[in-house]
């Protein structure tokens, strides 16, 4: 007969092995919980799958919540539609889209008439693939500053020369044609660039929108006009911050090699080449090549950038 100690001991064995094991299975839950809690789903990819917040360097993510902030401070001294926008543009820039869709949204209960308002959450729709709220947003705000003077719009991320190279009636139109583009609307995406080109004012806007533009006419057969969008581009023009635009047409005008765009390290501009690359390959017919491109943006792109947002739209397109 089991001495009662021996039995004793041996159930208190089994339920602290029990407890164990129980513990080491619950742990990658409790990770991934922890995981989902630091990192919630902004959006949904036009392939479906949840899009995670951006994990951001802590030293940048330290500056950027400070930035944010100061602006809430600002706009609790002087509340008003200047100090609100930079409350959202700064909660975007911490990868929180949801919340500063919200942040413009209540601004827009105020100042119902602000076409700013409007232009930063189209963007916003934008980044998290709500694409036709997106156009509506635009679409109303292109109405607001028709017939009126265009004003430049201050960075939140300032380039390096600290010159804004963008105002509020360009990425009005700039970001109206991008919505139109990746649902394949391109009749109606040449028209919005069309109306952009002739807001754009310097050369990092002109590269850009014309980019864009030689791309969409490429994209509709349209040889000739496209071959007119790449006239003014030379090698000479003072582009600030667009240069992953410049390079590009450049390669348009068979004044670059396509081996001449090395992996840069830098993700937003890595996606933009990247993209324009495999567009590039596709509309001159080598289409496996482009597919293959744009897979590996999705796997390694940051979701927020343009040239990943429209590498998901390629491939929805192409299932």
């Amino acid at each position: 007969m089991i001495p009662e100690s021996q039995v004793l001991l041996s159930r208190a064995l089994r339920s602290a092995l029990c407890a164990l094991l129980f513990a080491l299975c619950a742990l990658p839950f409790a990770l991934c919980s922890l995981l989902f809690a630091q990192a919630p789903v902004e959006a949904v990819s036009l392939l479906g799958d949840s899009l995670r917040r951006p994990v951001l360097p802590a030293e940048t993510e330290a500056r950027l919540a400070a930035q944010l902030r100061e602006a809430e401070e600002e706009y609790g001294r002087r509340p008003g539609a200047d100090a609100l926008i930079w409350v959202g543009r700064r909660t975007a820039y911490l990868g929180r889209f949801t919340e500063a869709i919200g942040i413009f949204s209540s601004g827009l209960a105020k100042y119902r008439g602000d076409a700013r308002l409007y232009r930063h959450r189209g963007h916003r729709y934008l980044t998290t693939r709500q694409i036709d709220r997106a156009i509506g947003d635009f679409l109303y705000a292109a109405q607001l500053t028709r017939g009126k003077p265009d004003q430049v719009e201050p960075d939140g991320q300032p380039n390096a020369k600290n010159i804004p190279t963008s105002t509020l009636q360009s990425n009005i139109w700039y970001h109206l044609g991008l919505a139109y583009y990746l649902k394949g609307d391109f009749r109606r995406a040449v028209t919005a660039y069309r109306e952009c080109l002739k807001v754009s004012k310097n050369d990092d806007m002109q590269v850009a929108t014309r980019h864009w533009l030689y791309m969409t006419l490429r994209r509709m057969g349209r040889t000739d006009e496209a071959a007119e969008v790449l006239f003014p581009i030379r090698r000479d023009m003072n582009v600030i911050e667009n240069q992953a635009y410049h390079r590009l047409l450049l390669l348009y005008q068979g004044q670059l090699p396509s081996d001449s765009f090395a992996v840069s390290g830098d993700g937003l501009q890595d996606a933009t080449v990247s993209y324009g690359l495999g567009n590039w390959h596709w509309y001159s017919g080598r289409k496996e090549e482009a597919l293959k491109i744009w897979r590996r943006i999705i796997e390694t792109g940051p979701w927020a950038s343009f040239g990943f947002l429209a590498a998901e739209a390629e491939l929805a397109r192409n299932r």
